[in-house]
Formats: structure tokens, sequence, C-alpha cells
């Protein structure tokens, strides 16, 4: 009967609410509601306007609903954590306005002069039917891992000229002669970054012939990176303006099921956004390691310390980085090559994608953590050089790390200067001094 239809919509959003483990970050939130709106306004789905609207009513008030991170198998669609939103719509469940704490979603859509959405028919399989919360935090790690790509770049160079090495290996010809677009832009990038560095002129005929790996081929890792991030760009480009539910009501009026909830696409791309990430890691703690290992630093003292023995300086902040790196390396085993059958074996085949997604910030997590670690050494290692002094994007980075932290004269809690330095990375102003030292940077 139609009472049972309706009624049908509102069980499936709740008995599929079996989402566990802690909330995801409001942004996260956020961005899944916002895709949820985008796939439903494209009419495909068989619900009302009035569906689209109230998620758009929501996200203007700052209504979010709770989303537990884990109960997703990437196929059909991302079904636990949908339906978690789809309760919070529909005044069920819990939710919060802006970062607030979490409050009956009836109470918090009262509180912003929301009523809950009543369902009709189709409406419920609408809402939890799709790969939004993959694509979402997808997109997220997306814009964040194309920002810490030139981050990259700024504190590699950095690190260049703390060991005296050269900006020979990153010269336009070399890369023109092998033209992946990322090692091109990322060689582009170091080679103007140290330009007319006193330090570097300083050490001209030093006799030297090669430079460790971790500084001279960071065009080819970065640049790998940047080209892998390419991809999982265009793989969400498609998804996020996808109509990815199931049955599908097709422009003749026909109904159909079909298989667009499957996360393979997205699942796929993510792994290899993981697997991508993680490589500025594991360079960065390698130049990490150059910088504070007396037999491989040119001079500089052990660990970066000014009164070495009775002082540490940056021994553990390397040991920290090899520590993330490593856990990095196991979050770069691909989850999308793992699948288990659900719903009486009828979903035998899934993508896994949240778990790729969530693997994959994770691993960005630890990489802006590793990159902070590296600018503070890099830092200090100019310090430590002085009075030669590097170029003048370098110096300008230099001065905004001394702006947050002060040159390490003696030994001191590094926990505060950390977190100050992966804010720091995270926040965009170190590409933005960047580039307002040289005008462009790719």
């Amino acid at each position: 009967s139609a009472d049972q239809i309706r009624q049908l919509q509102e069980n499936l959003v709740r008995s599929h609410a079996c989402g566990v483990g802690d909330p995801l970050p409001t942004p996260a939130v956020r961005a899944i509601m916002l895709l949820r709106a985008q796939t439903l306004a494209q009419g495909h789905s068989g619900c009302r306007p009035i569906v689209v609207q109230h998620i758009a009513q929501c996200l203007n008030a700052k209504f979010h609903p709770v989303i537990p991170r884990k109960g997703s198998v990437g196929a059909s669609g991302d079904l636990a954590p949908l339906a978690h939103l789809a309760c919070g719509l529909i005044g069920e469940g819990m939710a919060s306005i802006g970062d607030g704490p979490a409050v009956p979603a009836a109470e918090a859509l009262a509180s912003v002069g929301l009523e809950p959405l009543q369902l009709r028919e189709k409406e419920g399989l609408s809402l939890i039917n799709g790969t939004q919360v993959m694509t979402a935090i997808g997109s997220l790690i997306l814009r964040r891992a194309e920002r810490l790509c030139l981050a990259a770049d700024i504190i590699g160079a950095m690190s260049v000229d703390a060991l005296t090495d050269t900006r020979q290996a990153f010269a336009p010809g070399i890369h023109e002669l092998r033209p992946h677009p990322g090692q091109l832009a990322s060689a582009q990038n170091l080679y103007a970054l140290l330009a007319d560095s006193p330090l570097m002129a300083s050490h001209t005929d030093c006799g030297r012939v090669q430079d460790p790996y971790s500084l001279r081929c960071m065009p080819q890792v970065h640049g790998a990176t940047r080209d892998a991030l390419k991809h999982l760009a265009t793989i969400l480009a498609v998804e996020v303006n996808a109509v990815t539910d199931n049955p599908l009501v097709m422009s003749s009026g026909e109904i159909v099921s079909g298989g667009n909830f499957h996360g393979q696409p997205v699942a796929i791309a993510l792994d290899l956004a993981a697997i991508a990430i993680a490589e500025l890691a594991n360079i960065s703690e390698r130049r990490i390691e150059q910088l504070v290992n007396p037999a491989l630093n040119s001079g500089l003292p052990a660990f970066l310390a000014p009164e070495v023995g009775l002082n540490s300086g940056f021994m553990i902040a390397q040991v920290t980085a090899a520590a993330l790196v490593s856990e990095n390396k196991r979050l770069a085993v691909p989850a999308s090559v793992d699948s288990i059958p659900s719903s009486a074996n009828r979903e035998d085949h899934v993508s896994m994608g949240v778990h790729s997604a969530l693997k994959a910030w994770t691993t960005l997590e630890n990489v802006e953590t590793v990159l902070a670690i590296e600018l503070m050494c890099a830092a200090q290692g100019l310090d430590l050089r002085r009075p030669l002094k590097s170029s003048v994007p370098m110096e300008t980075i230099h001065a905004l790390v001394r702006q947050h932290i002060p040159m390490l004269e003696r030994d001191r809690i590094l926990y505060g200067d950390i977190q100050k330095m992966i804010t720091l990375v995270q926040s965009n102003e170190i590409q933005e001094k960047a580039k307002d030292t040289i005008g462009s940077l790719l």
C-alpha cells in the first residue's frame, strides 16, 4: 500500500544506519551533503525537488548529521554512512550545529528553524545509495595533496641549500628529455626557488660529482605524485557529477536497475593517490636523514645540534618521521583489490572505496607531518650556515618559519614546534609567500 511504501523508506534509512567508529570531521560531512544534493538534483533518482532543497537548507544552516566513519564496503554505494546522513535529514539519529556538540537530530533541526523531511516513494533509497562518502573524502584529500606537492618542492629546495648541494639537476634541458608534466613542473619550481643563492655560489668548485637521489631526483619523485593526483582529479571530476544511486529513472520514464553505485573507479584512484602521496614523505624523510647525519651533511653538526653531545638536537624528530613513513607503507597497500560478499551474496563484489579514502586521508596527515619536520630541520641547517644566505625565496620562507618557532639553540620539547609547523604546512602560507617573491610557481 501507499502507506507501506512510505514506511519502507523510513525503515530503509533506519535499518541501514549501522555505522561505527569515530564521526567523520565536519568538512567531510558537508562535502558528502553537497555531493548528495548534486547527484539527486540531476533528476534520475526518483525524488522530489524538496529533498535537494532540504539538504541545501541544512548546509546553509550548518546542520551536520553525525556520520560514523566505518561501515561501508563501497557497494551498493556507501550505504551505512549515507543512512546516517539521511537519518539526520528526517530528524533521527544525532547531529550538530556548526562544530557544536552532538544532540538529537530533531532538536538540532528545530534550533535552526527546520522541519524533519517527510520521505515519499523511493526517497529513502535515493538518499542512501551512492558513492558520495568516498568521493567527498577523496575530493578533500585531492585539494590538500595538490597544495602539498608545491610545499614539498619549497621545503626540498631549502634542504638542498642547507646541505650545500646544487640545483643543476633541476636544469630545464634535463627534464625536457623526459617530459612528464609533473616532473617538468617540479623541476621548474626547484630551479627557480634556488636561483641566485649566495650559499650555492659559495661551493661552486667543491668537486662533488653527484648529490644523493633524495635531493637530485626530487622532480622525478615529486612529479610522479603530481601526475597520479591528476588522474585522481580526472576520476573525481566525473564522479562528483555522476548519478550513482539505484534504481535509476531514465529520461524515457523507464525505471532500471544497474550498478552505478559501485565505487571501484574511485577506490582504485584513491589507492593510487595514497601510494603517490606517501612517496612525498618517503623521500622527505631521506632528506631529513641527510640533514641530521654528520657523515652526510657536509659539515653541519650531528643532528643539527649547536652543542653536540650535551644536546640531541633533531635526532628523535628524524625517528618520528621514520615512524610515520613506515606507517604509510602499510597504508599504501591497496584496499580496492579486496572484496567481501554481503546481502545474501547478491552484493558479491564490492570496492572498499571508503577504506581507500580513509587510509589516503591518514597517509596525507602523516606526510604533512614529515614535511613539517623537514622544514624545521632545513631552517636549522640554514641558520647553521650563517653568515651565508640562501636565495630570496628561501630566505623568505626561513623568516616565516622563524616567526613561528625559534632556532634550536639547546634541547627543548619539540612537540609544540612540530605542531606549529604542521599548521604552517597545511595553511598554504608557505606556497603563497614563495609565489610572492618570484611571481610564479606550479
